[in-house]
């Protein structure tokens, strides 16, 4: 490893480790290849919580005031209970909680709560036959 490498890899890693600090992640908050992981500044996260890479912790949108203004000030970002796995690309938006425990599985979208020690994944993909005459097939169907 070069000098800059060297240089850039430790810098990278004790701003990581000042960004934890500052957020006050709980203890064991891993997140494995960090690339493009978004967490919101009101989100809330527990302790041995994982995170892959591609996940947005983000908000739905702005209340707004009668005035018009955005409320900028209220949490808007999801909480992340203890023993969490976030699997890569998952988006979680809003002021949602994931309980304790629970599995998101990889391009998940979430704007809901979801109760402790859940499973929640893409539904399987279903491919269909249809035929000269309109009706739906399962794919295992013979063909048209």
């Amino acid at each position: 490893m070069s000098g800059l490498q060297r240089f850039l890899v430790e810098n990278v890693q004790r701003r990581a480790k000042q960004v934890i600090a500052f957020y006050g992640f709980d203890q064991g908050f891993f997140i494995d290849h960090g690339t493009g992981a978004v967490i919101g500044e009101t989100a809330i996260i527990g302790d041995n919580v994982r995170i892959y890479q591609g996940v947005t912790l983000g908000a739905k949108n702005f209340p707004i005031d009668p005035s018009g203004a955005l409320i900028k000030a209220l949490p808007r970002h999801p909480i992340i209970e203890n023993n969490v796995v976030i699997y890569a690309g998952a988006t979680i938006l809003g002021r949602v909680t994931i309980g304790t425990g629970s599995e998101i599985g990889g391009n998940v979208w979430l704007t809901h709560d979801v109760p402790a020690f859940s499973r929640v994944y893409q539904a399987r993909e279903q491919n269909l036959v249809i035929r000269a005459n309109g009706d739906i097939a399962p794919d295992r169907a013979e063909p048209i």
